[in-house]
């Protein structure tokens, strides 16, 4: 076997996606391995979601592969880490892609990566894995988007490889390489619906200081709407499933594709309900009817803060109230609306957070789900507070989630703003919508009140650099 291509997420060891149980095979691993197949490369895959770390070793030791690439993104790091362990000792070349490694590529490096691709993988590694099978690591240099470590120990960063021009030239996933079944049959399980993921695009053109693009850039390439749309006939032909997730970054960004790939679905006859990910700012009444009839159930806007300050900080283009009324106008025709919302950005203070849960509850999203900002690498949020960040664990122990930033607020305050913020609106929709008990509504109302009596006890905490 010329390479392994593995990815690191393994579900029985995640307790809250235990508790969700709404796997998605690794798409990215996927389309690595049609793309070197059709090149000719003898290519096996190891998907751990449903696996665990002892069926990767026994992988390695009965395949032997010449080359081992692993998917590494933060909440996976710890297990890569140790995957590339088993894959040194079982005498592979160990190559790193995704979006965590190239801004960590020394760090991985020394602890035994021999490459790190940096951008798209397709491409590289069709160039690269010639070289690590014929002579190891000599010549790499010739290789674009890749990091190394030369003989004396030096980062050597390859010029950046030119991003791929014709995603339609490129075969579909290879979901045949995997148990796609297997992940149909879970959520059918647990939430009586069955659903397969697919990708129409990479990359994102936006400007969002927190989000990473190491992979796609600040690109935004398209297949075809033909293409795209035989892909889908093929998953409904094949599979048959009950729900489409679409996971490209911003779903109906280009106005002209998506009503051409609206057309094209029509032409084969394929409506499957679907789930994707869309921008306020790309939405209008013309674009969310079509969205209807083509059966999309749920859409989720990354709304991160009702506070236009701290939006226009984030650098995120989008306006507060165009995100309300956006909202309000999808669940006008049907569709569920989510909402991403962001805690504890840089500058933010408790009147932004006030602004945000009256934002929820004029909005009135079907769901949202909050996290806390953290500083990713390579991320000009992560620039811009770089000074400030301190972690008390060593680099193999911890992922950027766990750093800290001096002069922000404690965790113990956005846990009491989270359930504030959490508590408060689901009290607001209980009351607009009635129904709920009594008891029900005493729970809701001490909750928050208790989340507020929190931040006003912890507001005056501030992480302090050791």
């Amino acid at each position: 076997m010329d390479i392994l291509l593995a990815h690191a997420y393994f579900l029985h060891a995640d307790p809250h996606e235990l508790k969700v149980m709404k796997p998605y095979p690794p798409l990215g691993i996927l389309h690595l391995s049609s793309y070197l197949k059709r090149a000719g490369f003898s290519v096996g895959v190891f998907d751990s979601t449903f696996a665990d770390i002892t069926a990767f070793e026994e992988l390695l030791t009965a395949q032997r592969p010449s080359v081992v690439g692993i998917y590494v993104n933060l909440m996976t790091k710890f297990n890569a880490l140790a995957m590339m362990r088993m894959a040194k000792a079982a005498g592979a070349w160990v190559v790193l892609g995704g979006p965590e490694p190239p801004y960590y590529a020394r760090e991985y490096l020394e602890r035994g990566a021999d490459v790190v691709v940096r951008g798209e993988g397709e491409t590289a590694l069709e160039a690269l894995i010639p070289y690590l099978i014929a002579g190891g690591r000599r010549e790499l240099d010739a290789v674009a988007g890749i990091a190394f470590l030369n003989d004396d120990g030096a980062l050597v960063e390859t010029a950046p490889r030119p991003m791929m021009a014709d995603l339609s030239a490129n075969p579909w996933a290879d979901r045949e390489a995997i148990d796609i079944g297997r992940y149909m049959q879970t959520w059918k399980a647990h939430h009586g619906m069955s659903s397969v993921s697919v990708i129409q695009a990479r990359g994102c053109p936006y400007t969002c200081t927190w989000c990473s693009h190491s992979v796609y850039g600040n690109t935004h390439r398209r297949r075809t709407p033909a293409d795209a749309a035989d892909e889908l006939l093929w998953i409904k032909e094949r599979y048959n499933p009950d729900l489409i997730w679409y996971a490209d970054d911003v779903f109906a960004i280009n106005h002209r594709w998506f009503f051409e790939y609206k057309r094209e679905l029509e032409q084969r006859g394929v409506r499957i309900p679907f789930e994707c990910i869309s921008r306020a700012d790309r939405l209008n009444e013309d674009v969310i009817r079509a969205l209807a009839e083509m059966g999309c159930f749920r859409l989720w806007n990354g709304s991160e803060s009702g506070s236009q300050r701290i939006l226009d900080a984030m650098k995120r283009k989008v306006d507060a109230a165009d995100v309300r009324a956006k909202t309000r106008l999808l669940k006008q025709y049907g569709i569920e609306t989510g909402m991403f919302i962001m805690l504890g950005y840089d500058g933010e203070e408790i009147a932004d957070l006030e602004e945000t849960v009256a934002h929820l509850k004029e909005s009135n999203p079907d769901i949202f789900l909050t996290t806390v900002a953290y500083p990713i690498k390579g991320t000009p949020f992560y620039h811009q507070v770089e000074d400030r960040i301190f972690s008390d664990r060593p680099w193999d122990q911890r992922s950027d989630r766990d750093l800290q930033i001096a002069g922000r607020r404690s965790r113990r305050f956005y846990s009491f703003a989270t359930r504030w913020m959490v508590s408060e609106v689901a009290l607001h929709r209980a009351r607009l919508n009635g129904g709920a008990s009594p008891a029900r509504m005493l729970k809701l109302a001490a909750s928050a009140r208790l989340g507020r009596i929190g931040m006003a006890l912890t507001q005056h905490e501030i992480v302090r650099a050791p």
